[in-house]
């Protein structure tokens, strides 16, 4: 039992040293890119790698733990790792691959952190198929999100940078602000979308929903929706963009960084609860 245990900790170290690793070298190839436009491939290879990677080591604590670990790190690298295959799925049909940039290099942080900081084991009490809902459309919500709040900085660098002459390589590189924008308003679209079944879910199934410890986590989710849901109103009705739109997905987003994680961050890694 004992070599089966450390047998599984060293398959486990050693998938997660090389997704980092493969993740930092993704983003190492888009900022470097190398000669005869050999780097894209190169790059979303390791990407696809480094996911693939990450999924079996998740894989393999949950068969070792006999269900996931919903701690602060564990949470925070199963968020960053469906960013990081969503940002695969989009650039499948849109080049925006120089969000990994900023996106896998994360990614492999919070990897390295669940890796090197292991927390002490924080299972639901239940998982019935009511509880899978509320936990996977909450999660993909923010995964969806996450990547529409880099979206929104990577424009307002893209914005300032156009108004200087020339802008800057990385500048050019980047899609259209058209396309970029586009890409957003998808992600906010498609992430509302699953952020309205995670409230949803939760006020249909969960009867201690606005309890103490929930209450937060609840209005602040529902603030971040009706941000989120503002900003798609006023594109239609009103053609919001540019500046406006980052605005509204920043604080969309700051809203619901603080619903997901600020409670955890202060009970679980200061309070030690």
């Amino acid at each position: 039992m004992i070599t089966a245990d450390i047998s599984t900790l060293m398959n486990t170290t050693i998938l997660a040293t090389i997704a980092i690793c493969a993740y930092l070298s993704s983003a190492v190839m888009i900022i470097r890119p190398l000669p005869q436009d050999k780097s894209r491939r190169a790059a979303l290879a390791c990407a696809w790698g480094a996911v693939a990677l990450h999924v079996s080591y998740t894989a393999l604590l949950v068969y070792q733990n006999a269900g996931f670990n919903f701690s602060f790190f564990s949470t925070a690298s199963l968020i960053s790792m469906i960013v990081a295959l969503l940002l695969l799925l989009a650039i499948l049909s849109k080049p925006v691959e120089n969000l990994g940039i900023f996106l896998f290099p994360v990614t492999a942080l919070m990897l390295a952190l669940e890796l090197f900081f292991p927390e002490k084991q924080r299972s639901l009490d239940t998982h019935n198929w009511q509880m899978n809902t509320h936990i996977l459309s909450s999660i993909i919500a923010f995964s969806l999100l996450n990547i529409a709040a880099v979206q929104a900085i990577l424009l307002a660098i893209q914005n300032q940078q156009l108004k200087s002459h020339p802008p800057k390589r990385f500048i050019q590189s980047m899609p259209p602000l058209q396309s970029m924008e586009s890409l957003l308003f998808q992600m906010i679209g498609a992430g509302l979308f699953f952020l309205s079944i995670a409230l949803a879910s939760g006020f249909i199934f969960l009867e201690d929903l606005f309890a103490q410890h929930l209450a937060h986590k609840t209005f602040l989710s529902i603030v971040a929706r009706l941000i989120f849901s503002g900003l798609l109103i006023g594109r239609s009705r009103y053609g919001w963009r540019g500046r406006t739109a980052i605005k509204w997905t920043l604080l969309g987003f700051m809203f619901l960084l603080l619903a997901y994680f600020g409670s955890k961050l202060v009970m679980e890694l200061i309070l030690h609860r």
